[in-house]
């Protein structure tokens, strides 16, 4: 069978779990991503001001910290750099609603590893730490950096997509939405739950978006060959490599 690696998590070198850390005053925002986080097999921990994860990073350790940069008692930049002061070497990843040029650059300059822009999709969000964690020599991950499916492959560094070794184009949504599917191929995956993981976390849009993706990449990546993306009528979607 060649499918994705999709059942064994990225993990420390020394085979405990990924710790993280997410800081965001918004408990919609930390909980949703500490579900998701959780799901990916990694520990995690939130915090809702500066203060607070500060004391929490001390005590935790983190492998990675998920930072948003407005906190109610001082910005995102003040606790970054407390956080290198006592752990150059943990990996930041910002959460900003500021998506200026000038923004990004401080950020960045200040030690910021990198960062998504609110609003975001759990998707982007995971697929930047497993990447800043695996470049940082912070986390193993078994296999190499690309997701595999039949003839279907993802580079997701290089963000190229190849079916039987021809280049397809997608765009950013599609490549999302085409990374969950490769990520758990063979399981068959509502409209809701690709909706949440896909799409922002505060998206107010309906199940049919959903649909629309889904012919989109049909037609790119099923267009005139072997179909992989199936309809489970009443259920969702599920990508599955052709029977041999």
């Amino acid at each position: 069978m060649n499918d994705a690696r999709t059942t064994s998590p990225l993990h420390r070198p020394d085979g405990e779990p990924v710790r993280v850390l997410v800081v965001d005053d918004e408990p919609d925002v930390t909980d949703v991503l500490a579900e998701v986080l959780t799901g990916e097999g990694w520990q995690v921990r939130t915090a809702a001001d500066g203060t607070t994860a500060l004391a929490t990073a001390r005590a935790f350790r983190p492998d990675a910290v998920v930072l948003d940069w407005m906190l109610p008692d001082q910005d995102g930049l003040q606790v970054l750099h407390a956080l290198r002061r006592e752990a150059p070497q943990v990996c930041v990843l910002f959460l900003t609603a500021r998506d200026a040029v000038e923004d990004r650059v401080a950020g960045i300059t200040a030690g910021g590893d990198d960062y998504v822009t609110k609003p975001y999709s759990l998707e982007e969000v995971l697929a930047r730490l497993r990447g800043l964690l695996r470049r940082a020599g912070m986390a193993a991950d078994p296999g190499v950096d690309q997701l595999s499916v039949g003839d279907l492959s993802m580079d997701e560094e290089a963000r190229e997509v190849r079916r039987g070794g021809a280049v397809v184009d997608l765009s950013r949504t599609e490549f999302e939405l085409l990374r969950y599917l490769m990520r758990n191929p063979r399981r068959v995956l509502s409209k809701q739950q690709i909706l949440d993981r896909v799409w922002a976390y505060d998206f107010g849009g309906r199940a049919h978006i959903v649909e629309l993706y889904i012919s989109y990449l049909r037609k790119k990546i099923d267009a005139g060959r072997t179909p992989m993306i199936h309809t489970v009528r009443g259920v969702g979607y599920v990508l599955k490599p052709e029977s041999p």
